[in-house]
């Protein structure tokens, strides 16, 4: 789990796509036996990392863009 370092909320991985995606927007979540989460899209299966947070992820609740850091 992440957490945004401007206003503290927990992401809760409520996928949005960017506006210029031109995939299926075909979106899966799971966990795997390791309790992480697996987020698969148009076929692509991946465990979202901080480095993947900072590039793509904005903050649902402030906006924030490259200020995520894992949950203590």
């Amino acid at each position: 789990m992440f957490v945004c370092k401007n206003c503290k909320s927990e992401d809760k991985f409520e996928l949005m796509f960017a506006p210029d995606y031109k995939g299926a927007k075909n979106y899966k979540q799971e966990y795997n036996k390791n309790n992480e989460i697996v987020i698969t899209v148009d076929g692509f299966t991946f465990v979202p990392d901080l480095q993947f947070m900072n590039r793509h992820a904005v903050c649902r609740y402030c906006g924030q863009i490259y200020m995520w850091d894992y949950k203590s």
